[in-house]
């Protein structure tokens, strides 16, 4: 086994500890936004999308300012931002709140 392999298996943040497998178990509510993606946005939750995009928001602040530095947690969390961020958009058209002032315009 490479020194860099048992390094990282014995790390702070590696395999061994919830460090590691607290983002891997998170990567299932990534790939389930991105599977919600395909479906009408007419079934987007507002309230669950927004409080899924400000738990993101708090914990990539909470990988970046925790010692040892979880980057691993910090780019799940991110990503998981950006699914939720994309949902939150689709939810905010369908709702009437992104509509360009020239829709507006014609609907007078």
């Amino acid at each position: 086994m490479s020194s860099a392999f048992k390094a990282f298996l014995n790390s702070p943040v590696g395999p061994k500890t919830t460090h590691f497998w607290g983002p891997v178990s998170n990567w299932g509510i990534i790939l389930a936004s991105v599977a919600d993606t395909q479906k009408p946005p007419e079934m987007i939750s507002g309230n669950m999308t927004g409080v899924l995009c400000v738990y993101s928001a708090l914990f990539v602040r909470f990988a970046w300012m925790v010692r040892p530095r979880n980057y691993f947690l910090m780019a799940t969390h991110s990503c998981n931002e950006c699914v939720q961020l994309y949902q939150l958009s689709r939810w905010a058209k369908v709702q009437g709140f992104l509509v360009e002032k020239k829709e507006l315009e014609a609907q007078e």
